[in-house]
Parts: C-alpha cells; sequence; structure tokens
C-alpha cells in the first residue's frame, strides 16, 4: 500500500446556470486522473449548489508536482473563465495521517 505525504484542496464557485456543467467537467475528469500513477487517492466532491471542490492525495511532492502540471489542471485552468465565478483556489497541504484501502 502506497503511503500519501501531500495533497491538493481545490474550492470551486460555479458561475450562476454553470453547475451543470462543473459537475459533468468535474465526472469526465475521472479517467484522466486515472492515468496518473502518483495521484494515490482523487475526490470530486460538492459542498453546496454552486460550490465543488477536488481533493487529492500524493506519495510525495513530486507526484502533486506531476498532478499540477498535468491533464486535468491544464483542462481545469482552460475552462476556469467560462465556469468559475472566482478563479479556482488552490493549496497545497501536507497529509499528517492518512487511512487507505
Amino acid at each position: 500500500m502506497s503511503t500519501v505525504t501531500m495533497a491538493l484542496l481545490v474550492k470551486l464557485n460555479a458561475k450562476p446556470g454553470k453547475e451543470s456543467e462543473v459537475e459533468v467537467f468535474l465526472r469526465t475528469a475521472l479517467p484522466l486522473v486515472q492515468e496518473e500513477p502518483d495521484t494515490i487517492a482523487w475526490f470530486a466532491i460538492r459542498m453546496g449548489p454552486s460550490t465543488f471542490g477536488i481533493v487529492d492525495a500524493f506519495p510525495d511532492d513530486s507526484g502533486r508536482q506531476a498532478h499540477l502540471s498535468g491533464k486535468v489542471a491544464a483542462a481545469l485552468m482552460a475552462k476556469a473563465p467560462e465556469l468559475f465565478a472566482t478563479p479556482p483556489e488552490i493549496e497545497k497541504a501536507e497529509v499528517l495521517a492518512a487511512k487507505l484501502p
């Protein structure tokens, strides 16, 4: 089992009327993330009517950096002006403890 030491927390605020498009975008990102061997865990979540998020975990900083320069990040930034009321808030975090399957 892989250990995780690094994470990303991303908050996304959908533009009014774009909530369904954001949901579809996040659901369709999963196959791209599955191609990333160092993305140990990835969750696309909805926290409210127009608030979404991404939580992901990595074994180390190089895995996190690979994800940040990967296909999902590129697609997210390309779609940001169209889908989001504010720029994505991307926070780097250190994982202190984790339970993985």
